[in-house]
């Protein structure tokens, strides 16, 4: 109750504190700085010792290199649509993971594999569903202490790295080292890796993607035009680098082989039967005994010879595995021919092989020469595949959320879906195991498979768990009462569109129950845009949609990047590919997406594009700075490119607004033909120009990243409150208010503020959310409420904890520094009404230049 009552009182101390912060009188910074927010406080302390084992494994490089005890290969990606192949593979001493797509950190965070422990990564090929994932694994292993991690497979990675840095800055403290095929084997404690490369004679002229599209032309002039129509002359300049400059250095030809050979172990020293032999055990006298018995020697104790085999297991050799790539037919022969290779096979110099990892189509598996080739591995072989046609279940907590939110409202909350493919599996002759998430393949001490960890869905637990919690229930039929009786309220026949879909509600890095930023907003049956498209994005749309994801793709014209931070644009290559392939499976014409964006994202989409895959061909661009309303546009066909984004859309206005987070990032305005308007805030704080430009909204999607009493953290990392959130709605007149990427500190549910009301809503990933579901939101909120009863109960107390904190330090500073004294102004008093902290907050935004915010 002490706690509970001082919470205005707090609230208004640091809406107060916070404005001062920006005030011309320098003498409350101190006070200010010195109430801050237990996570900032927490960040003072010395970091936890993470990463103990980097200390023993410097112990373990004076002794005796002998192998693991302990080693398995576990599947993170199964190859399916949604998750492309990546496999991580565990010792006592290394961990290291093979390709890294889209989603694998997600996976790894969720169920449980050390991302802090990593310090290799082997990518097979410089493709996208190989390194998707990369930028932001990167990231997390930076803020997490780890100071390297050496990456090994194709020469353009030291490339891809470069392009990374375009918008993730210098990565200072950590040491990111490249190996390529061209260095020698590499060795640790657990085992040695040899790369192999495998090049492939490509015929581009007949692949898919190479025609030119209609209304596309590949030409060197026709480039031009369109980079110098939608970028300024610096921007052109960098546009015309990756086709024109000798350094490209893409090469989709070769793919990279891993041959993992672990280091022998000696054999187990068996105590019992060594007491028996009469062997001093327990002396130090053994020593030395038990050194030379595991070395493979006899030794003579009282006159009696002891053989190794008599009290030591036998010695492990050392198994060796496989990590292979053959994304096409055009890799078949080269690969069944490769001389390093042969090696492994049955009968060859260092065959037999554990383990073969196949990352292959189907339509590879089915070729003959590629099944004689792995018939030749022999019997004791085991086979590995990854690829489409394992349809497993990766994301088990979304499944179940989701699962758990569909009893309160069915249609707002969609059961999820899994991408079925269409290919018929290959016949082969050796058996094989296919992927499952989480499946094992012990490598020592014994060969087995393990499939005790197997993510499995089950919907009737998910079921029978929500049912369980007191009260949830009652609340269920309650909200279905309350919405049949009221006929204000819609029915089932509500207008389809426009259709909102929350794909990612979360900020920072993907997690279990959260994605990363990405709405999709269906604007009618056949017409769709992208509103930011974080890591994820696509396979959000495969476990929404289902086999429908092809249709949505197709439907999709348009991509709105709010800014050049890695959880709102790093889905869009991925996105990008994913439509080519639809588009070609439906049988449409290619065209490629109008990219809405700060024009800074070519310099990471040309390195790409140079260095990778070619990806340019994908996109127009048109900077966001084209749409700031007031821009005078004067070349012709960027003219013409903004009046084509507004007819493909139905459009009658597509306005950006440059919103207060970083360097060039912006809001957008959409307002169709018949009348409608949704606003999307991007990342910000409380902005002046959004609530203007906004103005009358039927909807507005607001970041709503803190709590209330979090507003200096807010200000420090440029994020807005809860309420303040609501409360930008609420001067723009908008009809309803979405709330939105919200912290991972908040992983299933936000805490809720007193300024909510029938105008304000929640998002989670998989919400469909309509126009005339704006009177049946916020009905759900109490059975929201006691579905999570236990996540709220457990953030109110660290809240009730922190605000304690808050108030004996400021009791700290009064009883240090005495009331305040002439010529200094007195700390502010909590009786302040909050009509006139807000005035402080407005102040500080009107001195903010209409187009140009620069943060500190």
């Amino acid at each position: 109750m002490y706690a509970a009552s001082l919470q205005q009182a707090l609230a208004g101390w640091t809406r107060r504190l916070c404005c001062s912060s920006s005030s011309s009188s320098p003498h409350l910074r101190p006070l200010s700085m010195s109430i801050r927010p237990a996570s900032e406080r927490r960040r003072d302390k010395p970091p936890p010792d993470t990463l103990r084992h980097l200390k023993s494994r410097e112990k373990r490089r004076h002794g005796d290199m002998h192998g693991p005890a302990t080693v398995y290969m576990q599947v993170v990606g199964t190859g399916s649509r949604e998750n492309g192949a990546s496999l991580y593979v565990f010792s006592e001493y290394n961990r290291y993971l093979f390709n890294c797509g889209e989603g694998t950190q997600r996976l790894m965070q969720e169920h449980k594999l050390k991302i802090s422990r990593l310090d290799n990564v082997f990518v097979t090929r410089m493709s996208w569903s190989n390194v998707g994932g990369l930028s932001g694994l990167i990231l997390t292993l930076k803020d997490t202490g780890v100071p390297k991690c050496v990456f090994s497979g194709p020469p353009q990675f030291e490339k891809y790295l470069a392009a990374i840095r375009t918008f993730s800055g210098s990565l200072q403290g950590i040491d990111l080292a490249v190996r390529p095929y061209t260095e020698p084997h590499y060795v640790d404690d657990t085992m040695a890796v040899y790369q192999v490369p495998i090049f492939a004679k490509l015929d581009f002229r007949n692949s898919p993607a190479s025609p030119e599209s209609p209304g596309q032309s590949s030409s060197p002039k026709s480039a031009k035009r369109q980079r110098k129509d939608s970028e300024d002359h610096l921007q052109e300049k960098q546009n015309e680098k990756p086709d024109r400059s000798p350094k490209t250095s893409r090469d989709p030809s070769l793919v990279v082989a891993f041959v993992c050979k672990l280091h022998p172990k000696k054999g187990n020293f068996l105590v019992m039967k060594a007491k028996e032999l009469g062997l001093p055990v327990g002396t130090s006298a053994i020593g030395p005994i038990v050194a030379a018995l595991k070395a493979g020697k006899s030794v003579v104790f009282e006159g009696k010879e002891i053989r190794p085999e008599e009290v030591c297991t036998p010695a492990d050799p050392g198994p060796t595995f496989l990590v292979l790539e053959c994304p096409s037919r055009e890799f078949i022969q080269p690969m069944c021919e490769n001389e390093q290779l042969q090696k492994y096979l049955a009968g060859g110099s260092e065959g037999p092989t554990a383990l073969v990892v196949h990352m292959v189509p189907e339509s590879v598996l089915a070729d003959n020469v590629y099944k004689s080739w792995m018939a030749r591995f022999g019997s004791t072989t085991e086979h590995l595949i990854l690829n489409e046609n394992n349809q497993t279940v990766h994301n088990l907590r979304s499944h179940k959320i989701q699962t758990q939110l569909n009893l309160i409202h069915s249609d707002i909350f969609p059961l999820l879906r899994t991408f079925q493919t269409k290919d018929e599996p290959a016949s082969l002759s050796v058996p094989i195991v296919r992927g499952h998430c989480l499946l094992k393949y012990q490598l020592r001490p014994k060969f087995e498979w393990q499939r005790d960890a197997v993510v499995e869905v089950d919907t009737k637990e998910f079921i029978n768990e929500a049912m369980e919690i007191p009260g949830f229930m009652a609340q269920v039929e309650e909200c279905k009462r309350v919405l049949a009786a009221n006929p204000a309220l819609p029915s089932d026949n509500v207008d389809k569109y426009p259709e909102v879909v929350f794909l990612g509600t979360g900020s920072a890095i993907p997690m279990k129950i959260r994605n990363v930023s990405s709405i999709i907003l269906n604007i009618d049956s056949t017409r769709s845009i992208l509103l930011d498209c974080g890591e994820g994005t696509f396979g959000q749309l495969c476990r929404h949609y289902g086999n429908d994801v092809d249709r949505v793709l197709c439907n999709l014209s348009t991509i709105f990047v709010s800014h050049m931070h890695a959880d709102h644009h790093t889905g869009l290559i991925n996105i990008l590919l994913e439509r080519e392939k639809a588009l070609i499976a439906l049988g449409e014409s290619f065209s490629p997406v109008m990219l809405v964006g700060p024009a800074q994202i070519m310099n990471w989409l040309n390195q790409y594009h140079s260095h990778c895959q070619k990806i340019l061909r994908h996109i127009t661009l048109i900077p966001a700075w084209h749409l700031v309303e007031g821009t005078n546009v004067t070349k012709f066909n960027t003219q013409d490119l903004i009046h084509s984004l507004l007819k493909k859309l139905k459009l009658e206005k597509f306005q950006t607004c440059v919103v207060r987070h970083c360097r060039n990032a912006f809001g957008c305005i959409l307002q169709h033909n018949s009348g409608w308007k949704i606003v999307y805030s991007g990342d910000t704080m409380p902005c002046t120009n959004l609530i203007q430009t906004g103005q009358n909204a039927n909807l507005l999607i607001h970041e709503a990243t803190l709590e209330d009493g979090l507003e200096e953290e807010a200000i420090e990392k440029t994020h807005s409150t809860t309420s303040q959130a609501i409360d930008v709605g609420m001067k723009m007149n908008a009809e309803f208010i979405m709330l939105n990427h919200f912290s991972q500190r908040y992983a299933k549910i936000p805490l809720f503020s007193a300024d909510f009301n029938e105008k304000v809503g929640i998002a989670f990933d998989h919400m469909r959310v309509r126009f005339g579901d704006f009177k049946v939101v916020p009905k759900l909120i109490p059975s929201l409420k006691t579905l999570f009863a236990d996540e709220i109960e457990e953030m109110e107390e660290r809240r009730e904890k922190r605000e304690l904190r808050q108030l004996k330090e400021v009791h700290g500073s009064f009883s240090t520094n005495g009331p305040g004294t002439q010529g200094q102004p007195s700390v502010p008093r909590i009786s302040e009404t909050a009509d006139e902290m807000k005035r402080e907050l407005e102040g500080s935004d009107r001195d903010v230049d209409h187009k140009r915010v620069k943060l500190t």
